[in-house]
């Protein structure tokens, strides 16, 4: 798992540290108001004053996502306590989050960032979703063991629609199944970085954004620190990256007046670049947060690059195998994940986790998890197939079978053969079977079909003679699911019928 750059810097929100000074000062400030008679007015004053800048804001959007464990850290480091939540309340505000195109889909690791992006526009603050059209060209080095392998500029292009196309789905569906109404969501706007780099070239970018960085201050950063000890080392082309995007944040401060970058623990060092730019060529106060890894049971992050991806495009993950990645979930995660992933008040995720405790079998917030992930994703189409595929994979369900169509029966039962073919008059269950190459041909296979090894539509068949009758062995989708012992599916469309 990557590390954050400089922890030092970015204490979490609600260490001990600041705790236990809040507790000591509200504790002192109880005194006073005790024994007021014994301070001068002054003094009083200056101690109320003093209570309200040392602790955090207890209410508002900031405080939200820390309680739900969505921001983990934070730049500058008193910037959560005291400035960034008055920022938000003052009015609405424009937060980024970057996405490098590296490819065709955005993964369950990404999803954590859209989902705080989500909750600022449900306050009515603006988000802009960065893609890295630009950027991805480069590499970003942060949690890399290895330089990443060059893409061209047209794959680059293709993975940008792709992971344009989800984020437009995911902002859509929460917008129709999870926003309140109580507040005008803010604006969604999504570009290329791309556009601004374009017309730019090297001397010119060095010349009049390479001023702004200083050398030791880059080097000093845990990812370049870690590559550079390396035996592969690390090259120039990487070495910018940091520089690129903190030259983002810079274009976004000016042209959108964004103010805040949202971001993995992982990118604080690029994010701090980007407030250190923007400072020393502006002089503008601007902020970071960093939301918390997603990690496996293992720990590993998850990712393309940790080769354990659960992907956000329905051509890469299927709804159902999303919705059992979070239902596999393990117990002792299944409330920290209810905080992050769903927007269910935390009242509610307390309550079911009660009712968890109270009947571990039934697997209540595992199930809410999971449906909740799903809907956001995919919609409510989609968690219905992915409903509808659990239902026959576990249960059997033949009714829920007749209801699927061709694209979820070829999601869920993604190895087995997928055959068209014409219905004759008198064709029997051993007819279907030879005709898809399902058994063998001859005596064995008769045999195989006579010992009970062939299931129909979840029904298992001892007679190879037995002739096919639509509504019982051809559902009324037209479909038929055959199986060969155990595990062999065979997908069988019937045209013309």
């Amino acid at each position: 798992m990557s590390q954050p750059e400089d922890t030092t810097l970015t204490p979490p929100l609600t260490s001990g540290l600041v705790v236990n000074m809040a507790a000591s000062v509200a504790q002192l400030c109880r005194f006073v108001v005790r024994n007021k008679s014994l301070f001068p007015a002054t003094t009083w004053l200056a101690l109320k004053c003093k209570f309200h800048r040392s602790i955090p804001v207890r209410q508002g959007l900031l405080y939200t996502l820390n309680k739900r464990g969505i921001v983990k850290q934070s730049f500058p480091s008193d910037a959560a306590h005291d400035r960034l939540p008055n920022l938000l309340q003052s009015g609405p505000q424009t937060v980024y989050c970057g996405f490098d195109p590296t490819a065709d889909s955005l993964h369950v690791g990404n999803l954590l960032a859209l989902i705080g992006l989500l909750h600022f526009r449900s306050c009515g603050h603006h988000v802009i979703a960065v893609l890295g059209g630009a950027t991805a060209q480069i590499g970003d080095p942060s949690g890399k063991a290895h330089e990443r392998e060059r893409l061209s500029a047209d794959t680059v292009e293709a993975n940008t629609r792709g992971i344009r196309d989800s984020i437009h789905r995911i902002f859509t569906n929460h917008e129709l199944n999870f926003h309140n109404g109580s507040t005008t969501p803010g604006t969604v706007t999504v570009l290329n970085n791309l556009s601004w780099y374009k017309d730019w070239n090297v001397v010119k970018f060095l010349a009049e954004a390479g001023r702004h960085f200083r050398m030791g201050t880059m080097l000093s950063r845990h990812s370049v620190q870690t590559r550079l000890q390396s035996p592969e080392g690390m090259s120039l082309t990487e070495f910018t990256y940091q520089a690129f995007q903190a030259y983002d944040f810079h274009h976004l401060n000016q042209i959108y007046g964004c103010k805040i970058q949202l971001g993995g623990t992982d990118q604080l060092g690029n994010i701090m670049s980007g407030h250190d730019l923007i400072h020393k060529a502006s002089g503008e106060e601007v902020y970071g947060l960093a939301i918390p890894l997603v990690t496996s049971m293992a720990g590993d992050k998850l990712g393309k690059t940790a080769g354990n991806a659960i992907w956000l495009n329905r051509d890469k993950t299927s709804p159902l195998d999303l919705y059992q990645f979070f239902l596999r979930q393990s117990d002792v995660s299944i409330e920290r994940y209810l905080k992050l992933f769903t927007f269910l008040p935390l009242a509610e995720v307390e309550s079911l986790m009660e009712q968890q405790r109270a009947d571990p079998g039934k697997r209540l917030a595992h199930k809410r998890l999971a449906a909740e992930v799903t809907k956001l994703v995919h919609g409510k189409d989609g968690l219905e197939s992915a409903k509808r595929c659990t239902d026959i994979l576990y249960n059997s369900n033949v009714r829920a079978l007749e209801k699927m169509s061709d694209q979820e029966l070829q999601e869920l039962f993604q190895e087995a053969p997928f055959h068209e073919l014409l219905l004759d008059p008198g064709t029997s269950v051993i007819d279907l079977c030879r005709r898809v190459n399902a058994i063998p041909e001859g005596p064995k296979g008769y045999r195989m079909v006579s010992d009970g090894a062939v299931w129909l539509n979840h029904q298992q068949m001892d007679n190879p003679e037995q002739v096919l009758i639509p509504k019982i062995h051809i559902l009324a989708n037209g479909l038929t699911l055959l199986r060969v012992g155990k595990r062999n599916y065979y997908i069988i469309k019937w045209l013309r019928l």
